[in-house]
């Protein structure tokens, strides 16, 4: 069962990301302040839920929140800070959205980069634990899907419309036979090699 809050003295802020794994397009990340008593029967994990789930919570959660933020960091900033640096900067990108500044932060995963002065506290697995985690998990996947969709159109042969990015084999033959786009990370290696492995 999820939980509202960490704790209660603070006005609190879950934030979580989107997209870390792809090959392609940008990581997204999202920052939600949820009420006090909040709470809900179905909102989980992005990735526990089905697609029509995900942005029928969306709309809810839109609604519901006290504020929320959604951010990325395209590709280009990827190959240039690293994915794990990238989704600590669509996060803090996030957070600077919020009507409101949060007085502290939980975070998704085991690490972070400080955001200003605010306190934070890393969970593993805590889309899965607190709801305002899991809040922004649906927030960046649900804006992030919705990107990836628009650029599917300009490269179909890639089948984003479907993997989103992600390394599916079909995606994984596209690249090695056709090349990069602009929108590929370059420093997330594809080899034929790969292909037999995965």
């Amino acid at each position: 069962m999820l939980l509202p809050r960490y704790q209660y003295e603070l006005l609190e802020a879950g934030c979580d990301e989107a997209g870390r794994g792809c090959l392609a397009g940008p990581v997204f990340a999202a920052a939600v302040i949820l009420p006090d008593n909040f709470d809900h029967k179905v909102l989980n994990d992005s990735k526990q839920l089905t697609e029509s789930v995900r942005y029928c919570l969306r709309d809810e959660i839109e609604q519901t929140a006290v504020a929320y933020g959604v951010a990325f960091a395209d590709n280009h900033e990827i190959d240039a800070v690293n994915i794990l640096n990238a989704s600590f900067l669509a996060m803090h990108r996030a957070i600077d959205q919020l009507k409101l500044n949060p007085q502290f932060l939980i975070i998704d995963g085991n690490r972070f980069n400080k955001y200003k002065n605010i306190p934070h506290h890393c969970i593993v697995e805590g889309d899965a634990k607190y709801f305002s985690i899991a809040a922004a998990s649906i927030l960046a996947k649900t804006y992030r899907d919705d990107h990836m969709k628009e650029i599917a159109a300009k490269h179909p042969e890639y089948d984003w419309h479907n993997n989103k990015g992600y390394p599916t084999a079909k995606h994984r033959k596209a690249v090695i036979s056709l090349g990069y786009t602009s929108y590929h990370r370059r420093t997330f290696k594809i080899t034929k090699t790969q292909l037999k492995i995965f």
